[in-house]
C-alpha cells in the first residue's frame, strides 16, 4: 500500500517533479537510517542529479527519433513538393504527425542540404528546419541537444 501511495505522489506532479521527489525521499531515508544529516543530503544531491541526467538524456533520445523521421521525410520529397511525416517512438506516448513542404533545395560543396516547412498535428503554426544528407541518410542540420554531431557546441 505504502509502494502505491509513492508511486501515486510519483505521478501527479508529472515529470518536472520526479528528481526532486527521488532525491528528497532518498536523501530523507538515508538520514533516518543513518542518523547522519549531512549524508541524506549529499544522497538526495546525488540521486536528484542522476534522476535529472537520465531523463534529459531520454528526452535527447527521443527529440533525436523525432529530428530523424523528420529529415528522412525532407529527403525523400521532390523539389517544390509536399508530403507528410510521422514518428513512432517505442513508447508510444507523444508519438506526433504532419504536413512537411519542401521549400528549397541547397546544393553546395559541403553538403546537400534542404529546408523545409512542417507541421504538427493539432497545432496551428508552421516550423521552418533544415535537413542535410549525411551519407545515405538524411539528418537534422540545427544545432539542438538532439543534434550529435555538433559535440561540445551543445
Amino acid at each position: 500500500m505504502k509502494r502505491l501511495a509513492l508511486l501515486l505522489a510519483l505521478a501527479l506532479p508529472g515529470c518536472g517533479q520526479v528528481a526532486e521527489i527521488t532525491g528528497a525521499v532518498a536523501g530523507g531515508g538515508a538520514a533516518l537510517a543513518s542518523s547522519n544529516p549531512a549524508l541524506g543530503y549529499a544522497l538526495g544531491i546525488t540521486v536528484r542529479a542522476g534522476v535529472t541526467a537520465g531523463m534529459q538524456g531520454v528526452m535527447r533520445w527521443r527529440s533525436r527519433e523525432e529530428q530523424d523521421a523528420l529529415a528522412a521525410a525532407i529527403g525523400g520529397l521532390a523539389p517544390d513538393s509536399a508530403g507528410r511525416w510521422a514518428v513512432r517512438h517505442r513508447i508510444p506516448i507523444g508519438n506526433r504527425d504532419g504536413e512537411l513542404r519542401l521549400v528549397r533545395v541547397i546544393d553546395n560543396a559541403l553538403a546537400e542540404c534542404r529546408e523545409a516547412l512542417f507541421s504538427v498535428q493539432g497545432e496551428t503554426q508552421w516550423f521552418l528546419t533544415t535537413a542535410c544528407r549525411q551519407g545515405e541518410t538524411w539528418k537534422w542540420a540545427g544545432a539542438e541537444p538532439a543534434t550529435g554531431r555538433w559535440g561540445s557546441l551543445q
